[in-house]
């Protein structure tokens, strides 16, 4: 049996989805990461269920985050943002 190539499979992920998924707001270019690190998953683990904004922030980072943040959003809006990144990346997140 052939061994699985962790590298090798990242890298055909990568060719494929791109480093960076992004998305516009009002004229403004977004960007998520494809790939999740272990470690903001981890942070993710100790956000209550609905933060939200706290899930956001940790994708985002913060200085997307407060651009992001000043927009007038409603849920549905998060909600489809967030739908198609796990569509589109593989990751499901929730629906904020």
């Amino acid at each position: 049996m052939p061994t699985f190539n962790v590298n090798a499979a990242r890298a055909q992920r990568l060719e494929t989805l791109g480093r960076e998924w992004k998305f516009e707001l009002d004229g403004e270019i977004y960007s998520l990461p494809t790939e999740f690190p272990r470690n903001a998953a981890k942070r993710m683990q100790q956000l209550d269920e609905q933060d939200v904004d706290g899930l956001l922030e940790l994708l985002l980072g913060p200085e997307q985050f407060e651009r992001f943040a000043a927009h007038d959003l409603s849920v549905q809006d998060v909600a489809a943002v967030l739908e198609a990144y796990g569509s589109e990346t593989g990751l499901s997140l929730g629906e904020g």
